[in-house]
């Protein structure tokens, strides 16, 4: 964890896991629920590597 109060590059986990849901949403109307769980791992895994970039371009 950083000291750096201004280090919003965890951030990207939480926007990742909201943009998953949303997209969940429209798949759930369709398919089974297995997509709705597959979008949020989905933006899981996007927020993540966007945090591993944003945090090794700091570095």
């Amino acid at each position: 964890m950083t000291d750096n109060k201004n280090d919003k590059s965890t951030w990207a986990i939480g926007g990742g896991v909201l943009l998953g849901i949303g997209v969940g949403f429209f798949f759930l109307q369709s398919s089974p629920a297995m997509a709705f769980v597959g979008s949020i791992l989905a933006g899981l895994g996007i927020g993540l590597i966007i945090t591993s970039i944003i945090s090794s371009k700091r570095k």
